[in-house]
């Protein structure tokens, strides 16, 4: 290779033979040995061309992970995107059907309900709009950056090492990690949930009301729930989001209304299924990583297994007696006591109470478990209550 000015120094117009690895700059053998640098540590061009190359590859593979979580977090947005709409289709129906049973002076209340459907939609739709523009550009600009590194790795020895400053402060990459988005699916409980209910007033002689509606965003992906969110039974699986919400690691899903004070309850019907969970769990329970159902992962629940066990959830799990299966369950929640009682609704017997302490959000939870027979899969059906004045 032939000496050029820029491989010469400047002081002494020697050549540039070494890297100084304190200033981070190419030396001659006279700057070497200067005060300035004497005590530094200094090596052969060739060797130091060498090791920054390792130095900013090791960097590059970690610009190259992040992109690739940019990446797949863009897709997982872009399906989220697309389900909004598909959701928000289906939850128009939905409506529409509820509104079919009532009479055509419910008209304006159906039309009021279905522009904040709408609105929601739009609003949500442009809150991801903005997101996979944002991801884009963190795309585009890490790609760019990558892109130049990539360049930068390719030239020469010198052109690399007088670039080295600019290189390393380009690696310095500020973008974060992708943000974790939560509630960002259509609220179809608060459309669909309690729709006759709220409209009560005028209709009260043909309305149903039960206690806890169940959260389509939480289902797992096997789960079928029916139309006014009070049931749920083993189906074939669906095309859903991953989203924050959702649980995986069990055929489950839970009630759209958490509580974090006061006394609630509400009646199950078991059907005849012959695995099946009931009862409450917190809102930070793991939602897609394995767990067991116990008071320490966060769930108090009763379950019936291979449908001739009854038995509570407990570390360990504890048999309790059983009879004959109980059709209709009624779990009881006093929150600030910190107990869960299970009653067989059938003659008000006490099937097994949890006493601990809660601190945080609670939800109602429901398991109808697995089943080979898909057509033949048994609801858990949450029970209506019974409509006076006011619900008692």
């Amino acid at each position: 290779m032939s000496t050029t000015n820029q491989d010469k120094c400047f002081l002494h117009n020697q050549k540039r033979n070494s890297f100084c690895h304190n200033d981070e700059v190419l030396v001659c053998l006279i700057c070497q040995q200067s005060k300035e640098h004497k005590v530094h540590v200094c090596c052969p061009v060739e060797e130091a061309a060498e090791q920054k190359k390792t130095e900013i590859s090791a960097c590059l593979e970690s610009l190259k992970k992040k992109l690739k979580v940019l990446m797949n977090t863009k897709e997982q947005w872009e399906e989220i995107k697309t389900y909004i709409q598909t959701q928000a289709c289906e939850t128009d129906t939905g409506i529409k059907e509820e509104f079919k049973k009532l009479h055509q002076f419910l008209k304006e209340e159906e039309n009021t309900r279905l522009q904040a459907l709408k609105q929601e939609e739009e609003t949500k739709t442009q809150i991801m709009c903005k997101k996979l523009e944002n991801i884009e550009e963190q795309i585009n600009t890490l790609s760019s950056t990558i892109s130049d590194i990539e360049t930068a790795l390719k030239a020469q020895d010198i052109q690399l090492l007088q670039d080295y400053k600019k290189t390393k402060k380009r690696l310095q990459c500020s973008i974060g990690e992708p943000e974790v988005i939560r509630d960002i699916l259509i609220n179809s409980a608060k459309h669909l949930g309690l729709l006759s209910f709220q409209i009560w007033k005028k209709m009260e002689d043909i309305v149903r009301c039960v206690p806890v509606v169940l959260d389509p965003n939480t289902a797992q992906f096997n789960l079928e729930l029916s139309e006014e969110l009070s049931c749920v039974q083993y189906s074939s699986k669906k095309l859903l989001p991953n989203n924050t919400e959702r649980l995986i690691n069990r055929v489950s899903v839970l009630g759209a209304t958490g509580f974090t004070s006061g006394k609630h309850s509400w009646t199950v019907d078991v059907g005849q299924g012959k695995d099946w969970y009931i009862g409450v769990a917190l809102d930070s329970i793991q939602r897609k990583n394995t767990i067991f159902l116990s008071p320490a992962e966060g769930f108090w629940v009763i379950g019936l297994s291979n449908g001739d066990s009854l038995w509570a959830q407990t570390t360990p799990r504890s048999k309790l007696p059983m009879k004959e299966k109980p059709n209709r369950i009624t779990v009881e929640l006093d929150y600030d006591r910190g107990k869960v009682i299970f009653i067989n609704a059938a003659d008000s017997t006490k099937i097994h109470t949890f006493k601990d302490k809660f601190t945080e959000k609670v939800f109602p939870y429901f398991s109808p478990g697995l089943c080979k027979d898909v057509q033949n899969a048994s609801p858990l059906t949450i029970c209506p209550q019974i409509i006076k004045v006011k619900v008692e």
